[in-house]
């Protein structure tokens, strides 16, 4: 288990693609199998043993809020409010107590992830090359165009990243997902004007960011045909089977049940 590594889920986003079903409801609690997505997240992290976890908050925060105040995740998972989004590497910089010193998990929580999360802390805290300092999960893309995509030397280690560009030089892609290594959040303090990770931080990494694959599930549910996708795809092994309050109020609400309509 994990319990030295710290979690970030970014959980802030307006959630503009998925107008109007944002309007009213936040993206990263959008239903996948009638559960949100942010719940699955939570349950891969407490899987594996990650017992400190940052939940960034913004839009629709009191939904959010509702979600997380739950006994499940009482003990364990907090969230921060950002008046202002401060982007996802200005989250992390703002958070440099938290997060100071220990090995961190930066997590774009609307996307939809389905692998072996235990293998891949593993790989970064006991087999990533030894001059790397971030380990970027990386995936299969059928529209390289709209993600990042990387080059990597025979050890899988990133020396080239193009961000949403035409015609990128193959379908490996950057899946949003890394393992940060407590220098990077050294440098992130000593860059206040950073504020983007993929566009600012990882070209300043090249050449230091190993990379792990995950062969099986990883969607951007911010779009309706990928968020119907998800719907029909393999659930990983789930244990919080009971239904609290909070799960029976959501699954008699209209929002959900309008949401299960659009889907």
């Amino acid at each position: 288990m994990y319990k030295g590594v710290r979690a970030l889920l970014l959980a802030a986003g307006l959630g503009t693609r998925l107008r109007p079903l944002t309007d009213q409801w936040p993206k990263c609690l959008m239903p996948i199998c009638k559960r949100p997505l942010l719940e699955y997240w939570l349950h891969t992290l407490y899987n594996v043993g990650v017992q400190k976890v940052l939940v960034n908050t913004h839009f629709h925060a009191d939904q959010v809020n509702a979600f997380l105040d739950r006994e499940q995740f009482s003990s364990w998972v907090k969230s921060v409010y950002e008046p202002e989004l401060l982007g996802t590497a200005g989250s992390l910089r703002a958070n440099f107590e938290y997060f100071n010193g220990h090995t961190t998990l930066l997590i774009h929580a609307d996307n939809w992830c389905i692998c072996d999360f235990g293998a891949f802390l593993s790989y970064h805290l006991k087999q990533r090359p030894a001059n790397c300092l971030v380990t970027m999960m990386t995936f299969d893309t059928n529209t390289p165009h709209s993600c990042g995509v990387v080059e990597t030397d025979d050890q899988g280690v990133v020396v080239a990243f193009h961000e949403k560009v035409t015609n990128p030089p193959g379908k490996l892609a950057n899946a949003a997902v890394y393992l940060l290594e407590p220098q990077v959040i050294e440098w992130l303090r000593c860059h206040p004007e950073v504020v983007d990770f993929s566009a600012e931080v990882i070209p300043q990494f090249i050449g230091r960011i190993a990379t792990w694959h995950n062969t099986g599930i990883l969607r951007d549910i911010g779009t309706l045909p990928e968020l119907r996708a998800a719907q029909n795809d393999p659930m990983p092994q789930y244990y919080w089977t009971g239904e609290d309050e909070w799960q029976k109020k959501f699954r008699s609400s209209s929002v959900f049940a309008d949401l299960l309509c659009i889907l």
